[in-house]
């Protein structure tokens, strides 16, 4: 059950008010679509983004002009907001002073080193972790050459590097994303990295693609190391309104059971017995359950062998049969309902139980 999965041993950051590596759950995060000078947009967005369970979000800070519209958001952001910086080292430095919670940078992509250093120093004044990003796209050419490519290695070293030069400042306040859109080379990257640091990791897919084959690939990307107790946090990466990442990554931790925020259905595929259309019953189950944030299991099944039988364990549940479903709570048949009343019965049944005193 939750919690009891192996976790690797981390250092623990703080970012803003949340706290993520050593004990602390997977956290989950997502990244604004919004232009960064649209101060209302990425807002609404944020509050999107917390309602749907994300718990901390990274904003582009692309130029100096997005500096101030960076700083008014963050004044009203309802999550920590990390700073997202590529090419220009001095942009760290106007977010740091605008407010940002962690910054994210890329040393591949930051060729002066003396002013990573001075961002170091900037950042562990007023307590800010540092997220090192090292992607496929962004390696030094000496790093390819040492190499000879993109591999695990390479990402692995790319990252080592970067802590180094930040650990000769003083500053230890960091975590870690090696990402690549392969998912065989981004968990053996992440598997030799954990082997050689003990800081936190985010894990992510990137470019994964569209909800549906994106969510797939991110979660056989992730779900080896999270498995494996690897990853203090996650994004999703999907080319998709940011609110379906964080739905995706739920998806993910609910199933390896490492978190849970919502109710849980379960359901068959349907066979030969089936003598139902439990599809969309399933469906709009599903659908209901999204927002019913109460640790709960839900059954949909076609028939009565794998209705109270095999999801005897379920706290309520519906079985098919000839036009009409056995609804159950954990094994037991409390009575039949007609096809077309399945779902209405189901949520009544919800709310009755949701009544009584939780455990």
């Amino acid at each position: 059950m939750a919690g009891e999965t192996f976790r690797r041993q981390t250092r623990t950051l703080r970012v803003g008010d949340l706290y993520l590596g050593g004990a602390y759950p997977v956290r989950v995060q997502s990244m604004n679509s919004r232009p960064a000078l649209d101060i209302e947009g990425n807002l609404q967005e944020l509050h999107r983004l917390a309602e749907a369970g994300c718990e901390l979000s990274r904003l582009a800070v692309p130029s100096a002009e997005s500096l101030s519209a960076f700083k008014a958001i963050v004044a009203r952001s309802p999550l920590p907001l990390v700073a997202d910086i590529h090419f220009d080292w001095k942009l760290a430095l106007g977010a740091i002073e605008a407010g940002a919670s962690a910054l994210r940078l890329n040393p591949g992509n930051i060729p002066d080193k003396s002013g990573l250093r001075q961002v170091a120093k900037a950042a562990k004044e007023r307590g800010l972790p540092i997220r090192i990003g090292v992607n496929a796209g962004s390696l030094s050419p000496d790093i390819l050459n040492r190499y000879g490519g993109v591999t695990a290695e390479a990402l692995k070293a790319s990252a080592l590097e970067a802590v180094s030069l930040l650990e000769a400042e003083g500053f230890e306040d960091i975590c870690i994303s090696l990402k690549a859109s392969h998912a065989p080379l981004m968990i053996k990257a992440n598997q030799l990295l954990a082997q050689a640091c003990d800081y936190p990791l985010h894990l992510g897919l990137t470019e994964a693609g569209t909800p549906k084959r994106g969510g797939i690939k991110s979660a056989a990307a992730l779900a080896p190391l999270l498995a494996a107790g690897l990853g203090d946090t996650i994004r999703v990466s999907l080319t998709a309104d940011p609110v379906e990442e964080v739905k995706a990554a739920w998806t993910i931790l609910e199933a390896l059971e490492l978190r849970q925020r919502s109710a849980q259905l379960i359901s068959c595929p349907g066979c030969g017995r089936t003598a139902v259309d439990m599809r969309p019953l399933a469906q709009a189950v599903e659908e209901y359950l999204q927002d019913l944030h109460q640790p709960l299991t839900i059954a949909v099944m076609g028939c009565a062998v794998n209705g109270p039988g095999e999801a005897r364990e379920a706290d309520l549940g519906l079985a098919g049969g000839k036009g009409e479903y056995l609804l159950f709570a954990k094994g037991k048949v409390l009575y039949k309902v007609p096809e077309d009343q399945a779902l209405t019965c189901l949520k009544q049944e919800i709310a009755k139980l949701l009544e009584k005193p939780q455990p």
